[in-house]
């Protein structure tokens, strides 16, 4: 990439320097051009007064005075000089001036051969009247012949070249410096991306621009942060499955061989602590199953109209017995009139008995839960609060992520396994709400859900 930048800088500069010189080249010679023949305009314009003064001078038409004439009319200029009868007096020409200062005679006659021309007739006048008249004829554009006019163009376009070849050098220098500057950190990144690959997780490129690299560089980073998280909460969830999973079969196992040893007679009681360590198996395996549905967008809703009251009232009913045993003060608070919206049923029992069961779980013994639904014309918003030990500001940006938890030395009795509010995000999203979270450590935690009462069909 290097080369290539290096060589498309490189063309560029070549490209404009060559544009350049042409365009400086053809308005030179334009603006040149026009600048001698004003010039020329000027000489002949003169003429007259100089053929006037050079009569009264000398008295008469000297010859050698009028080839000094010559030589100072613009060049390939013809001036027929004539007395007032009419007779040739001198021919005044300029052509062969080109010969004079060593030019091809064959050139120069070509030259002018395809130059239009201009006439103009001049009346020399003196004390006593009418000397001459000068008729002239000369070319409408001037040409670039008299060798100062010539090396002053050569001049022009060596200083041209010599500037434009140090703009060129530099041109080089810095598209090589520029080139390995561009280059050199996304060479870095390309070799974090590696070791990444590799599992090095922790792996980071420093910043030193606010440029685009300079935020590829930090959207690098930000990623390698999440894929490390991630990767953490990975391991953290598959220690905690393993732990939640070898409980209870434990606890299985134990049971049944003391039912093949006779330690303990299988009776009703015994029995139904095998089946509470069962549901709790089912229970982890229904979270993961539908954790796992929601993260792949398989999770499809069946809406209907679903009255929200009633919907909370069961579930607060459900858990009303460890509310109490708790000594929990459950405060439920709902307007009169129905809270109807459009959902699943299903997933909405699903996401609020989450949240209950987490204001319970996570409530100091003799605290309180507040359950408030109220609504809007277009949303409906349940507040569910609870005092307790509170959420860190630390980890609140972090609670809905899959198989986070905050306290890591919790159980499944105390913590769960971080499915239950991965799952509540991912109906919420579902149902094209949102959720928040605000808590003060050690003192209480509220969650936050609106619902829009009608979802929005997604129009293709």
């Amino acid at each position: 990439m290097r080369t290539k930048l290096f060589l498309s800088t490189l063309i560029i500069a070549i490209i404009t320097l060559t544009f350049s010189l042409l365009s400086v080249n053809f308005v030179f010679k334009q603006q040149f051009s026009a600048y001698l023949t004003q010039a020329n305009e000027t000489n002949l314009e003169q003429l007259p007064s100089r053929l006037s003064a050079l009569y009264q001078t000398k008295g008469t038409w000297d010859p050698t005075a009028l080839n000094e004439v010559t030589h100072s009319l613009p060049m390939g200029t013809v001036v027929t000089l004539t007395d007032p009868n009419g007779k040739l007096i001198a021919t005044l020409n300029n052509t062969m001036e080109g010969m004079m200062h060593g030019q091809d005679m064959g050139m120069s006659m070509s030259s002018y051969s395809a130059t239009s021309w201009k006439t103009k007739t001049f009346t020399v006048s003196g004390p006593l009247g009418t000397l001459a008249t000068a008729e002239v004829r000369y070319p409408a554009s001037a040409q670039i012949l008299n060798p100062q006019d010539v090396e002053f163009q050569s001049a022009v376009f060596r200083y041209l070249l010599f500037a434009g070849g140090l703009a060129l050098l530099f041109g080089i220098i810095l598209s090589y410096f520029t080139s390995r500057q561009l280059v050199a950190p996304l060479r870095r990144l390309t070799q974090a991306a590696n070791r990444i690959g590799h599992g090095y997780l922790d792996e980071r490129v420093n910043v030193r621009s606010k440029d685009e690299v300079g935020q590829l560089a930090n959207a690098f980073n930000a990623m390698a942060d999440n894929l490390n998280r991630q990767e953490t909460l990975r391991k953290q969830f598959t220690a905690d499955i393993a732990h939640e999973l070898r409980t209870p079969l434990t606890s299985i196992k134990s049971y049944i061989e003391a039912f093949q040893d006779g330690v303990l007679p299988a009776n009703e009681e015994n029995l139904s602590s095998i089946h509470e360590e069962i549901d709790r198996l089912v229970d982890l395996s229904s979270d993961l199953k539908d954790l796992n549905v929601a993260e792949i967008g398989a999770l499809q809703l069946n809406p209907e109209p679903v009255d929200l009251k009633p919907l909370l009232e069961k579930i607060l009913h459900s858990l009303n017995p460890l509310i109490q045993e708790k000594e929990i003060t459950l405060s439920w608070h709902a307007s009169q009139e129905p809270v109807t919206m459009s959902g699943d049923e299903r997933l909405l029992t699903r996401l609020f008995y989450n949240l209950v069961h987490n204001a319970y779980r996570y409530s100091n013994q003799g605290g309180q839960i507040t359950v408030d639904l109220t609504q809007s014309s277009d949303y409906s918003q349940i507040r569910i609060k609870n005092t307790g030990m509170g959420i860190s500001e630390d980890d609140l940006p972090l609670i809905f992520e899959r198989f986070y938890r905050a306290d890591k030395s919790r159980t499944r009795e105390t913590g769960g396994t971080g499915i239950g509010l991965a799952l509540v995000r991912q109906i919420t999203d579902l149902h094209q709400g949102t959720i928040t979270v605000q808590s003060k450590v050690g003192h209480e935690t509220e969650f936050i859900v609106e619902l829009p009462k009608k979802l929005k069909v997604a129009v293709d």
